[in-house]
């Protein structure tokens, strides 16, 4: 059973967290589920950034991108090789660390 390792974020998950998930789970509801407030204005619709993460360890072992996550992807604050949208993310058979970036696209426009 693979496990998510989420990295500590200031607000979303201070401590970090270490999830046990099931191949085929997606990554955003799991966490929500269990407590880590990822954020998602588009209700998991893969139609915003919101529910940016970038996946530390692990990344390969995820089915590729779709071209809609791909063009969000380029708006998202903080943009990394290794980002996904934690909407479109279906846990494989390895373990994910995860980092929740410390802003969204939301919050950076708020901020200016």
């Amino acid at each position: 059973m693979p496990q998510l390792i989420f990295l500590p974020h200031e607000e979303r998950c201070p401590e970090g967290a270490v999830i046990e998930a099931e191949t085929g789970d997606n990554l955003i509801e799991v966490a929500l589920d269990n407590g880590i407030d990822i954020e998602h204005a588009c209700e998991r619709a893969c139609a915003c950034t919101t529910c940016h993460v970038i996946i530390r360890e692990g990344f390969d072992s995820l089915e590729e991108s779709e071209e809609l996550e791909d063009d969000l992807l380029d708006k998202a604050w903080g943009l990394e090789p290794d980002s996904r949208l934690s909407c479109q993310v279906i846990v494989g058979e390895e373990d994910l660390v995860v980092e929740i970036p410390k802003y969204t696209i939301n919050q950076v426009s708020e901020n200016h």
